[in-house]
């Protein structure tokens, strides 16, 4: 893999890879032998294509490359309405205020934003927030709610928790 002005093709894609470990890399190349496609996906290439090919065959191989990527990427920052929740950095921002929470409380706004306008149960909560498996009557979730309503919404014009009534909770822009 040679035909780069200055530069050796295996040698720029291990270089590529030690930078960006999910850039996708789709190797095309004039040597089509089997040592040369070893070579190329051994230093990282996820796909080689060897000259000639057909048009339809590289926008094929784009394409793959394409959703395995979409399917890797992880989510980081949650946001309903102008709430953000950052996984990396754990912070918690409602119109660019940065929020303080107690781990409990993070714990309990990060199920409630990855399930954005979905109605949460008081027993989804305890299972997953608290584990606990037992009574939902208690009153630990009223008490966590609160103080989770007294730091994202007080000071805020429109409200982003909700109690939907004789189901649960639910975290939303629109109520």
């Amino acid at each position: 893999m040679g035909m780069l002005p200055g530069r050796d093709g295996i040698s720029l894609i291990k270089s590529l890879r030690e930078t960006n470990q999910r850039l996708p890399i789709l190797i095309l190349s004039a040597l089509g032998d089997t040592d040369d496609r070893v070579a190329g996906l051994k230093a990282g290439g996820d796909d080689y294509l060897a000259k000639p090919f057909a048009f339809s065959e590289l926008l094929a191989r784009v394409e793959a490359l394409q959703r395995r990527t979409q399917q890797d990427v992880v989510t980081t920052t949650f946001q309903v309405g102008d709430l953000t929740v950052d996984l990396l950095s754990r912070e918690v921002r409602r119109a660019n205020q940065l929020i303080s929470l107690q781990p409990r409380e993070y714990r309990l706004l990060l199920y409630l934003v990855q399930h954005a306008n979905q109605v949460v149960t008081r027993t989804m909560l305890l299972e997953t927030v608290w584990d606990y498996h037992f009574d939902p009557q208690t009153n630990v979730i009223d008490v966590h709610i609160s103080r989770l309503r007294s730091k994202i919404d007080r000071d805020f014009d429109s409200p982003l928790l909700h109690t939907v009534r004789g189901a649960g909770y639910v975290i939303s822009e629109d109520r």
